[in-house]
């Protein structure tokens, strides 16, 4: 059984490109780097929790600038390897507002503020757009022959509408740059509008790359 666990205000950050993490997913993670490794070990013998941001390449000046939202989470699982380096699972907990950059040095701790999700609309709607979202993956994942067992898996563990909404936007967008607009915007309803869209933009996408390709294979589209 997990105990309460009381969110910090101060707590270590790792910032990374091309990545964000949303509450409730699992992220996998090799710690190499020195700073890393002491930042692990300082947590494991703590509450196991840190953050991480994605790293804001529109920020100039600055060492790893990182997005303003970010998400705390928490080592699930962790090995380690007999050259210092190790395999962690991290599970996120919540989304949290970066305020103050306190040190770089050994690893980056900072300030934070945890953030809570706003509805943005009653539930019976939201569970509507959550069906939704569902039915779109699943025609994606159809239409672009990837396997649909992840899918139902994912369902069946899943009603909640915000929750869904961030597992789905961790595991099935591939836009970054949305990811990161996804995990800034508190309004549940409103991540489940912008994530049907992008989804939407997928299918629509396929159907148009099938239709000109024709009976074609993907090598041979260029032929039609």
């Amino acid at each position: 059984m997990d105990m309460e666990i009381v969110i910090p205000e101060e707590l270590p950050l790792m910032t990374l490109p091309r990545i964000a993490f949303f509450p409730q997913a699992m992220l996998p993670l090799h710690i190499f780097e020195p700073r890393y490794r002491e930042m692990l070990r300082d947590v494991l013998a703590t509450n196991r929790l840190f953050a991480v941001a994605g790293l804001d390449s529109g920020k100039t000046g600055a060492f790893e600038p990182p997005h303003r939202i970010a998400t705390l989470g928490i080592i699930r699982a962790c090995q380690e390897n007999k050259d210092g380096t190790a395999n962690l699972l991290l599970q996120g907990l919540s989304r949290v507002e970066i305020h103050e950059i306190l040190r770089n040095e050994p690893y980056r701790a900072v300030r934070i503020r945890a953030l809570d999700n706003d509805p943005g609309a009653g539930l019976e709607v939201n569970i509507k757009l959550r069906a939704r979202l569902s039915r779109l993956i699943a025609t994606r994942l159809r239409l672009s022959g990837e396997p649909t067992n992840q899918l139902t898996r994912f369902e069946k563990t899943v009603d909640d509408p915000a929750t869904f909404v961030d597992l789905a936007a961790f595991n099935f967008c591939e836009n970054v740059r949305l990811k990161q607009k996804l995990l800034e915007t508190l309004s549940v309803h409103r991540r489940l509008e912008l994530l049907s869209e992008e989804i939407q933009a997928n299918i629509d996408l396929i159907k148009l790359r099938h239709k000109l390709q024709g009976g074609l294979a993907d090598d041979g589209i260029a032929n039609n």
